[in-house]
């Protein structure tokens, strides 16, 4: 670069002309590196008339970085955010047109214009994960290295080209992500949970952690949460079982979420809370915070990881016990992990009935079971019996979800607890998913189906004022 210019002191009025001063020195630094033209420009008559390589070629990515690092050096962008969005594209593809006449790049106007947004990107985004965050297609974004990025559509992994430099340019992006919510990641500190600004849920591991490189996962945050009719559309549930989840929602049933990685608990989650009275406080602890849920009076909490120093950390447990102290209706925890399943269980038994949460297991049993091992991750002296009776007392109904081998979401047991006999927590399946095999084209085939069994919680639906037909539980009665 020939000059620095700084946009912070420049009046809003004189950064137009500004801009166009640094789209010239732009060219002059480019013109005394550039190397020699290539026939193919030169006879050219329009330098963007052609399309020729693709614009994620290794020379173009080169470029785009180096532009980038350019830009970077001669502009202030929190006053260029200041701009008009339309204003700051024009003057933008200014420079990088002119940039790109000057060092000679053959590409066509629609490739320059995937040029200027990719620079947009870098400049005041996450660079190469903005496309791939607004594409409302992509649900989960994985990244092994910065030269692999896989993407899931609908269900399935499908890998796309590698989009960054080299890995010191995955991990600006990376560092601009974690501080974005205050949190940081390094070799010291590899591990990291964030959040995007939209509310995704993004997990990072770098070196030494990540031993081919950084490895980041993100879960993209729907603009449009699902909502329990939209469930039973898509083949998730079927109306009977939603007319029972969400009528114990509305008579606060006491109910867990159970699944595995990716099955959809928080997208249940949030549909649920639709059911539940406006008139109601509810309080939502989370690690990052991700849940939309559709009512007005809601407290967020999220945990906080430890400083530099090793101290700060604020655990959900904790959070969990706050909560007590701020007069909720009901505690919603984003995701039950460790010791504070103990005081979320203490707090269900103690006028909080209907709160909710989400456990990873892979059956109603199951989530029993890991309830059980994070209670006594507390280091309470209880016993077995104690523990179990603590959990019989508190939870009432578990909705366990599982995503299917041809990546469908579906709810594959609806089950009641009924008490505590002798040492074992008494349960009954409502309703469940029976899978009948495989099609051609590898979609899991089955059907939903009622077991017989009415639930012993109709009683206390109908004390308040909830009346649920017995076709529903009627194992011969289409669901």
């Amino acid at each position: 670069m020939t000059g620095r210019f700084s946009v912070a002191r420049i009046p809003a009025p004189q950064l137009a002309p500004a801009l166009d001063e640094m789209a010239q020195a732009v060219v002059t630094a480019a013109a005394t590196t550039q190397s020699p033209p290539r026939e193919t420009v030169e006879e050219a008559p329009a330098p963007f008339a052609a399309p020729v390589n693709p614009l994620h070629s290794e020379k173009l990515l080169d470029a785009k970085v180096r532009l980038h690092r350019k830009l970077i050096e001669e502009i202030n962008l929190q006053a260029l955010e200041k701009l008009p969005p339309e204003e700051v594209r024009g003057q933008i593809q200014q420079i990088v047109a002119q940039y790109v006449l000057a060092e000679r790049l053959a590409i066509n106007s629609r490739e320059l214009n995937e040029f200027v947004s990719e620079i947009l990107d870098e400049m005041m985004g996450l660079g190469p994960l903005e496309p791939l965050l607004k594409d409302p297609t992509i649900s989960d974004i994985l990244i092994n290295g910065h030269e692999s990025i896989y993407v899931e559509r609908h269900g399935i992994l499908e890998p796309l080209p590698a989009r960054f430099k080299d890995e010191q340019h995955l991990l600006r992006i990376i560092n601009k992500i974690v501080a974005a919510v205050g949190r940081r990641v390094d070799e010291a500190h590899p591990l990291c949970d964030a959040r995007l600004l939209d509310g995704s849920r993004v997990n990072v591991a770098v070196r030494p952690i990540g031993v081919d490189g950084p490895l980041v996962s993100i879960r993209k945050f729907s603009k449009k949460p699902l909502n329990l009719n939209k469930l039973v559309e898509v083949g998730a549930l079927r109306p009977a079982m939603a007319d029972v989840v969400s009528a114990a929602v509305k008579a606060r049933i006491t109910t867990i979420i159970s699944g595995g990685t990716g099955s959809g608990k928080t997208t249940m989650l949030n549909a649920l809370s639709a059911f539940i009275s406006e008139k109601e406080r509810l309080i939502t602890i989370e690690d990052a915070a991700e849940l939309q849920l559709q009512q007005p009076h809601v407290g967020r909490m999220e945990t906080r990881p430890p400083n530099i120093e090793g101290k700060g950390e604020i655990r959900q447990r904790e959070l969990v016990k706050n909560a007590l102290r701020m007069r909720p209706d009901r505690i919603i925890l984003g995701e039950c992990r460790g010791e504070e399943a103990f005081d979320m269980l203490q707090a269900m038994n103690t006028g909080h009935e209907g709160s909710m949460a989400t456990i990873h297991a892979n059956t109603p049993r199951d989530a029993l079971s890991r309830l059980e091992q994070m209670i006594g991750m507390a280091g309470l002296p209880m016993t077995v019996s104690s523990i179990r009776g603590q959990i019989a007392g508190a939870v009432q109904l578990i909705v366990q979800l599982s995503r299917q081998s041809d990546g469908k979401r579906k709810v594959t047991s609806i089950a009641e607890i009924t008490g505590l006999e002798g040492d074992i927590i008494q349960m009954q399946e409502i309703f469940k998913f029976v899978r009948t095999g495989t099609g051609p084209d590898g979609a899991v085939e089955g059907h939903f189906q009622a077991t017989g069994v009415r639930p012993r919680f109709l009683a206390h639906l109908a004390n308040q004022g909830i009346k649920l037909s017995g076709n529903l539980f009627d194992p011969t009665h289409p669901l």
